[in-house]
């Protein structure tokens, strides 16, 4: 699994269900986390993604500084996060939305805005946390 990778052609990403069909092809393993960013331009296209951070079964560690350093650095306009349940069941844990309030936080310190976090649960499943209010 590439720690960085470029899409082919544009690939726009007005929802989760876009975001979902993205990731869906990148084969996450099913026996633990990957916490990705989708970095996009103006126009909302996907640039690049990046892989955060792989984690264990239940949890992985992200820190603000390596999901906006890709970010800063391909010039993203805003970013989508994403990451896996290996459980299947994309219900966002309290760990999920405490981390998702503070990127929000930092993205408006930086100007990166992030438009959302999605979580891929198996069997097509997956939760908004913007969709779901969570910020």
């Amino acid at each position: 699994m590439p720690l960085e990778w470029k899409p082919r052609g544009d690939v726009l990403l007005r929802d989760p269900a876009a975001v979902y069909e993205v990731m869906r092809k990148r084969r996450l393993p099913r026996d633990r986390e990957v916490f990705s960013a989708l970095l996009l331009d103006a126009k909302n296209r996907l640039v690049r993604a990046v892989t955060v951070s792989v984690g264990t079964l239940t949890a992985s560690l992200v820190h603000p500084r390596e999901v906006f350093k890709a970010a800063i650095r391909h010039s993203a306009a805003s970013i989508i996060l994403v990451h896996n349940h290996p459980s299947g069941d994309p219900t966002p844990s309290r760990e999920d939305i405490e981390v998702t309030e503070r990127l929000v936080e930092v993205g408006k310190v930086l100007g990166i805005e992030l438009l959302d976090h999605v979580i891929l649960g198996s069997n097509g499943r997956f939760e908004s946390l913007r969709e779901t209010g969570y910020f």
